[in-house]
């Protein structure tokens, strides 16, 4: 890992924590990693909205070996096993924002309302065990439930989202949250969705990929 690049990433995972406590995206828990050769950066449990690079912990082979490793997250061994089973996921964003916890409480799968909600994926699993994620069989299970999705609900405790890198998994955690607040506020106006066929759907998110690359402008210029 060379050095130069190893800090400018350090910087980055702190950037995008306080970039998350700044859009409400978590509360005192939370973390983000991203992945660098041999294994992943990942921030510590001190607060996210003050994160600096010195509080970003290097863990390889599952390890932690550099940075304030007493302050490692207990979920760490989810990221891990996430990074593990997708080779494609270069950032992970993991936070408790409001209306994705509201909707994390019911057994319910997280409707699709609204389009832009759909830049978080056409489906949004949810993950059924409510334990923190703190061994590395329940790390297999988040990352058998995420399977090849872009976010997932933990069942009463939070969520997360997954991207190429750490702007893609900020974005697609600000829309499920966006998706989670639609589908909250619709049920509580007691309002009746308008009905829409499975193939419009496929058509309409057709777009969410070039919607993405503005979304992602826009929360960069808003919160970074």
């Amino acid at each position: 890992m060379g050095g130069n690049n190893a800090e400018f990433l350090k910087e980055q995972v702190a950037d995008t924590a306080r970039s998350m406590a700044a859009a409400g995206l978590l509360e005192a828990f939370g973390h983000v990693s991203s992945r660098v050769a041999g294994g992943f950066l990942i921030t510590s449990t001190k607060p996210l909205f003050e994160a600096t690079e010195a509080d970003v912990i290097t863990v390889e082979d599952g390890e932690p070996v550099e940075g304030p490793v007493e302050a490692v997250p207990l979920e760490m061994p989810m990221h891990a096993a996430i990074y593990r089973a997708r080779p494609d996921v270069g950032a992970i964003c993991r936070g408790h924002p409001p209306y994705a916890v509201v909707w994390g409480v019911t057994a319910e799968p997280l409707p699709l309302w609204h389009g832009l909600g759909g830049m978080a994926g056409r489906v949004v699993p949810s993950h059924p065990d409510i334990e923190l994620v703190k061994s590395d069989g329940a790390a297999r299970s988040v990352a058998d439930s995420l399977g090849e999705h872009s976010a997932l609900l933990l069942a009463a405790n939070g969520c997360l989202a997954v991207g190429e890198d750490l702007s893609e998994a900020f974005t697609l955690l600000w829309y499920l949250e966006e998706r989670a607040r639609v589908a909250v506020q619709v049920r509580m106006a007691g309002l009746t969705p308008t009905r829409v066929r499975s193939n419009v759907w496929d058509r309409r998110l057709q777009d969410s990929a070039p919607e993405l690359v503005r979304a992602r402008q826009w929360t960069q210029r808003s919160f970074g």
